[in-house]
């Protein structure tokens, strides 16, 4: 297939397929007209890089995952390099959530010194001053609540996933 229908079938620019291919991410197989030709593994990988920025990972960490597809494998994570990936990018988002719930105590400290009649509401107090894994195996936990988000109730989700 030819870059735009890649880009289209991908659901990106033809711009971030050359971006791709410039950082080693995909490779263009050239026909003799000069066009770039792509095959439906190119596909995969595109939606492999798509998936992993999606949910926060750098356009670097993305590469094991490439080279795990590229030398055979089903999925992307299917080899160890990917798997340590994983493991660094939840030890950064555990750092963050530290760093938050850090930020939100200063906050309500100072809060609680500017209005001392003032009080946080239930409804936004931290899940996660246990400082551990947010999913972790032990006792069951309490069933979904209602949290907020931007300001709005949001109602609660059920979560039916099975924990690692």
């Amino acid at each position: 297939m030819l870059i735009g229908e890649l880009a289209e079938r991908a659901g990106v620019s033809t711009r971030t397929l050359r971006f791709y291919e410039q950082q080693g991410l995909i490779t263009a197989r050239r026909a003799p007209n000069g066009y770039r030709q792509y095959d439906e593994s190119d596909l995969r990988l595109v939606a492999q890089i798509r998936s992993l920025l999606a949910a926060g990972f750098t356009l670097e960490d993305t590469r094991p995952f490439v080279d795990c597809l590229r030398s055979g494998h089903a999925t992307g994570d299917a080899c160890p390099e990917p798997v340590a990936v994983y493991r660094r990018k939840l030890a950064e988002i555990d750092a963050e959530i530290a760093t938050l719930v850090r930020r939100r105590a200063d906050v309500a400290a100072q809060l609680a010194r500017a209005c001392p009649g003032c009080t946080v509401p239930q409804e936004a107090t931290d899940d996660h001053r246990d400082q551990r894994d947010l999913r972790r195996a032990g006792p069951e936990r309490p069933g979904p609540r209602p949290g907020r988000l931007l300001g709005r109730l949001v109602p609660a989700v059920q979560d039916d996933r099975a924990d690692p």
